[in-house]
């Protein structure tokens, strides 16, 4: 396992910079993270990537991907006490709205890009 642990109420975003869909809504996780504390991205491949975002996690060994069950990037998951509630796989514009709770969100996006 990673050192570093997911959190345990909040949302975590799934995503690999080599991901056209995760490239294209870059600068929607940092609106998620500027507005929401319980906001976290676990990073497949790039430790640094989405630029901007404070809490990000180092998955290049895939392990919190592994143990999430991650198929797909983006995917965007609501845990509550430790334990998944909800799930967004791909950008789905209205299902992260609905996730996030920003009603905005990804104004502009196309409605529905899948990983």
């Amino acid at each position: 396992m990673t050192a570093q642990s997911l959190i345990q109420d909040g949302l975590v975003a799934f995503v690999k910079r080599e991901c056209p869909t995760c490239a294209l809504i870059e600068a929607q996780m940092r609106e998620v993270a500027r507005k929401l504390p319980q906001f976290q991205v676990v990073s497949q491949d790039d430790p640094r990537f989405p630029a901007g975002v404070d809490r990000l996690v180092d998955d290049r060994e895939l392990d919190h991907s592994w143990l999430n069950n991650i198929e797909s990037t983006p995917t965007l998951m609501r845990f509550q006490g430790g334990r998944e509630v909800e799930r967004v796989i791909g950008w789905d514009r209205e299902g992260w709205r609905k996730l996030t709770g920003i009603a905005d969100l990804g104004d502009g996006l196309p409605v529905f890009r899948p990983g």
